[in-house]
């Protein structure tokens, strides 16, 4: 099979979400003689995304997918990995064993031991979800006092969404300039009487900025908290990072960061066409969990979420089995390295630019309205640095797309 992106025709795209929507029973959406014109709608849907896609820039979604399983007939059998993928379901028609595989492939990748433990999650937001959730069990363990959660107030703001979810206490620390967390305001902030689940950020959310580990670990030692739990928030830069040389990619690794757990996006650097994750911690970490056991699945279910997606595990490890030794670090050097490219091209422009180090998102000043919607780009504003917008470098974003944007900038500005 050609491993190279396909994209569906609007007419077959149309088709199979035409064929979706007819496979409910209830309610009936529309009669015989209205479905020419609904399908004239899902064509007309169809072809507007297929022609924004390509200059789709400002937010993290690798637009080179793949759509193997329309071919393998699987979209036809409703799977389900509920329940824990290293133990025997009761529900059968699973994809448990290639869930494994992809686990297989990732921990070691992420610095775990043979006594790792994961499952493929439906978005990097969930896997920050069960590595709060697991963080406070495992403090809980060690520790009557209810724990503290640390964040950057640069994090995914899915980290203070989940923290009113699961009843924590959480505490926001400044972030500097560049969207790291401010270690000075973290040690200030960082209660000694209290288990703390530290939340790291690999890459915030719109600049980019990778929190210091050691920085952190050291205040942790200094100050030393009753416990102490490290989760990152990798969703985009963990899988860059991994396949990139030494120091960066020892900034995910495990053994040398002394995280706890970490997840990461399947939609992002990975280019799977809906959102997926995986999470990665221990088996001592997974054995703190309230175990509910579920009879009639053979199983306790060690996740928050029940049914969970058999097509995504199979996603992922189609894009592990069937790619070319050696493709994703190429993919993640290409990508910082056009990061740089268009960061120093802005530069030249008099565009005030800014560019982490290992990152591949470009924080500049805002453009016009026209650019920004063109483009698709997110704008932000910081009190010194102004308004803003970023550019994510993800693997369909090429130096002719780049050129292109380049020259539309500079036309943009002289007005």
């Amino acid at each position: 099979m050609n491993r190279s992106s396909r994209l569906l025709s609007p007419l077959i795209l149309a088709g199979a979400v035409l064929a979706l929507v007819l496979s409910l029973t209830a309610p009936v959406l529309a009669g015989p003689a209205d479905h020419p014109k609904q399908m004239a709608r899902l064509n007309a849907f169809a072809a507007q995304m297929l022609q924004e896609r390509p200059h789709f820039i400002g937010y993290p979604v690798n637009q080179d997918t793949e759509q193997w399983y329309l071919q393998s007939g699987l979209y036809e059998a409703a799977m389900n990995n509920v329940g824990d993928p290293y133990k025997t379901s009761g529900l059968l028609l699973n994809t448990h064993v290639f869930e494994r595989e992809v686990i297989d492939h990732f921990a070691p990748r992420f610095g775990f031991k043979k006594d790792y433990w994961g499952f493929v999650t439906a978005s990097g937001t969930d896997g920050n979800n069960h590595g709060m959730y697991f963080g406070k069990k495992v403090l809980q363990s060690k520790s009557k006092l209810p724990p503290i959660v640390y964040v950057s107030e640069e994090a995914h703001y899915s980290i203070k969404k989940l923290a009113d979810v699961q009843g924590l206490e959480l505490r926001m620390i400044k972030a500097d300039a560049m969207g790291r967390m401010d270690l000075a305001d973290f040690e200030a902030r960082l209660d000694p009487k209290r288990p703390a689940l530290v939340i790291i950020a690999m890459g915030t959310t719109f600049k980019g900025g990778i929190d210091n580990q050691l920085g952190i670990n050291a205040i942790l030692e200094r100050v030393r908290p009753p416990a102490v739990y490290r989760h990152q928030d990798a969703a985009l830069f963990g899988s860059i990072l991994a396949f990139l040389p030494p120091p960066a990619s020892d900034l995910v690794n495990s053994a040398k960061m002394k995280f706890d757990s970490i997840a990461i996006s399947g939609h992002k650097f990975w280019g799977l066409d809906e959102p997926a994750g995986v999470f990665i911690s221990t088996q001592n970490v997974r054995d703190n969990i309230n175990p509910f056991q579920v009879e009639y699945l053979k199983d306790a279910v060690p996740t928050i979420t029940c049914s969970r997606s058999a097509l995504s595990p199979l996603k992922l490890w189609w894009k592990i089995t069937f790619s070319e030794p050696e493709v994703f670090e190429k993919q993640a050097v290409r990508l910082i390295a056009n990061a740089q490219y268009l960061h120093a091209e802005l530069r030249k422009l008099g565009i005030r630019s800014w560019l982490n180090e290992h990152s591949n998102t470009v924080f500049f000043q805002r453009p016009s309205p026209a650019i920004m919607d063109y483009y698709g780009l997110a704008p932000d504003v910081h009190p010194e640095q102004g308004e803003l917008a970023h550019v994510l470098i993800m693997q369909h974003v090429g130096k002719d797309l780049l050129d292109k944007f380049i020259a539309d900038l500079r036309k943009d500005f002289r007005k």
